[in-house]
């Protein structure tokens, strides 16, 4: 079983740009080992922001999984947790869709909202990448 946690973190780099400067950071539990990951990314808001940070996660879970692996999928994002589990976000939809495909990779994703606190891990490695950006 693979415990995959995401978060984003963001600032707005100009008030007039849509688009904002944001950090994903990825944190990947398999048989009691920890593989963190951050990348800076660009979105166009924080909610683009947490789907953008699972789709990484769901990349790099691939490149650990065995065939037939179950994965816990924790985000502290309440928007991507529904948008997984209705299988649809009317404003979302291709970040949506992309996460979709992905988890159908895996034999089982169990997706669970988490609050921010229990999510610390991939919270700080979203900091990390967003202060790297700058």
């Amino acid at each position: 079983m693979i415990k995959l946690y995401t978060d984003a973190a963001s600032v707005a780099t100009h008030p007039k740009i849509a688009q904002i400067s944001s950090g994903a950071g990825i944190l990947l539990v398999q048989n009691g080992h920890q593989y963190p990951f951050k990348q800076t990314i660009s979105a166009l808001d924080n909610h683009a922001a947490e789907f953008q940070a699972a789709i990484l996660g769901f990349k790099e879970a691939q490149k650990l999984s065995e065939p037939e692996e179950t994965v816990m999928f924790f985000t502290d994002s309440r928007l991507v947790a529904d948008a997984v589990g209705k299988g649809v976000m009317k404003h979302y939809p291709d970040l949506t869709q992309k996460l979709l495909t992905l988890q159908d990779s895996f034999s089982l994703v169990i997706t669970q909202w988490i609050p921010d606190r229990q999510n610390m891990g991939a919270h700080r490695l979203a900091l990390q990448a967003l202060h790297q950006a700058h």
